[in-house]
């Protein structure tokens, strides 16, 4: 991943778009829907904990693009939130499915989405 500094810091040249965001997010949401049903409960502990954590880090009002900003930081505190909340559930430390679930319940918070999709400046 290339680097630059803007406006006095290091910024991303290979940033995750939204659109590639989203998609990950809910194909994570499709695998939470479809895991086994005896995994479903762990799996959606870690998800919800996730989520709750999602809300601490970004606050009150956010958009997508702060979204998928935190997103492209890296998932690896999840990870660890996965391990404390369901450390007898291994399949429920997958970040491509709990995080990427996660992302996309969340995402229907932001300022900037709506009815499924991003919302566009000025309309």
């Amino acid at each position: 991943m290339s680097a630059v500094f803007k406006g006095g810091s290091l910024a991303s040249l290979d940033a995750v778009s939204f659109d590639t965001a989203i998609y990950q997010w809910r194909a994570g949401e499709r695998r939470l829907a479809d895991a086994a049903p005896h995994e479903r409960p762990a799996l959606e502990r870690v998800t919800a904990r996730i989520h709750a954590e999602l809300r601490r880090r970004l606050g009150g009002a956010f958009t997508v693009d702060e979204l998928a900003d935190l997103y492209d930081r890296g998932t690896g505190w999840c990870l660890d939130l996965a391990y404390a909340v369901a450390p007898g559930a291994p399949w429920a430390w997958d970040a491509r499915t709990v995080a990427d679930a996660a992302f996309a319940r969340y995402v229907r918070e932001a300022v900037d989405f709506a009815g499924g999709r991003r919302l566009e400046p000025g309309r």
